[in-house]
């Protein structure tokens, strides 16, 4: 005797072989328990800790020592802060990005996780400094030391 499969038979398989494959997607993407962060060591001379929102706008308030990273910008977008500053670096955005001074390299965050904030020491010798997400290399901005 014959296995006789009719239309609707095949498409029920069919339906229960998507169904299973999205329950099983949507298992795999759970993020529950997780802080976001990607486990990778924080380099020395750097702290990591999680944060709230932070104000953002295009110019920093004298005495400010803060980069905000939103929608793939620095803000603000030139920063003058004083010789071996701590500045503050806020990751506001929905994907990992770096503070990385180009050229000499006086500063890098590594990468910064979305809702994560980190630290650096800003170059101790006075001069202008500019630095790129080297993630998304469209993003600038420029440290002024003085």
């Amino acid at each position: 005797m014959t296995a006789f499969r009719t239309p609707a038979r095949g498409r029920r398989a069919a339906a229960l072989a998507v169904a299973a494959a999205l329950l099983s997607l949507v298992g795999c993407s759970s993020s529950s328990g997780s802080d976001g962060s990607s486990g990778a060591a924080t380099p020395p001379g750097m702290s990591s800790m999680a944060s709230g929102p932070a104000a953002s706008g295009s110019s920093a308030p004298a005495g400010a020592t803060r980069i905000t990273i939103t929608d793939f910008m620095f803000s603000p977008a030139t920063l003058t802060v004083r010789p071996g500053a701590k500045v503050t670096v806020v990751n506001q955005d929905s994907t990992v990005h770096t503070v990385t001074a180009t050229g000499d390299k006086q500063f890098d965050t590594g990468s910064v996780a979305p809702g994560r904030t980190t630290t650096f020491t800003a170059p101790t010798t006075p001069g202008t400094y500019g630095y790129i997400c080297t993630i998304h290399q469209f993003m600038t901005g420029t440290l002024t030391v003085s």
